[in-house]
């Protein structure tokens, strides 16, 4: 496993220890804050624990003060302490209120021939057959018919 060196500047050390004095912050941060602190192989740092000292301290595992070790050296602090959030690209939706209506209105129509129900796969397909939309999965279908509350095949809620 690759070893990932903390080293922090003063007014990052002073931020981290003012994010575990006071303040109301998330516990993860907290937490992620007196890893980094442990941590540091900087000149400020008086008393450096080991990884295993910092896990039995703290009730973490090894892997966890690893992980924010590697995501302070290859991302910076603010990631180190943000943990996961704003770590997934955004997407656009593909589903947008026109698009939903006429899914709606395909599972209500006729199935096609061969078929006695609409299936999810057919749905899928015949809007990109129809240009609806250039491509989607059965499971944004599933998504969009699950909102609308759909009943496709007149089957009975009971």
């Amino acid at each position: 496993m690759k070893r990932y060196q903390v080293t922090l500047e003063e007014d990052e050390r002073q931020e981290l220890e003012q994010i575990t004095r006071k303040g109301s912050h998330q516990s993860q941060k907290v937490i992620n804050a007196l890893v980094l602190l442990n941590c540091d192989e900087g000149p400020s740092n008086s008393h450096r624990a080991t990884g295993e000292e910092v896990a039995d301290i703290l009730r973490i595992s090894q892997r966890k003060i690893d992980r924010v070790k590697r995501r302070f050296v290859e991302e910076g602090l603010e990631a180190a302490l943000g943990g996961r959030q704003g770590r997934r690209e955004h997407y656009k939706r593909k589903a947008d209120g026109d698009l939903e209506a006429r899914l709606v209105a395909l599972s209500c129509s006729a199935p096609p021939k061969g078929h006695s129900q609409w299936s999810l796969r057919l749905l899928a397909d015949r809007a990109v057959e129809l240009e609806y939309i250039d491509s989607i999965s059965y499971e944004t279908v599933r998504r969009v018919l699950k909102k609308t509350k759909s009943n496709r095949g007149g089957r009975s809620a009971g």
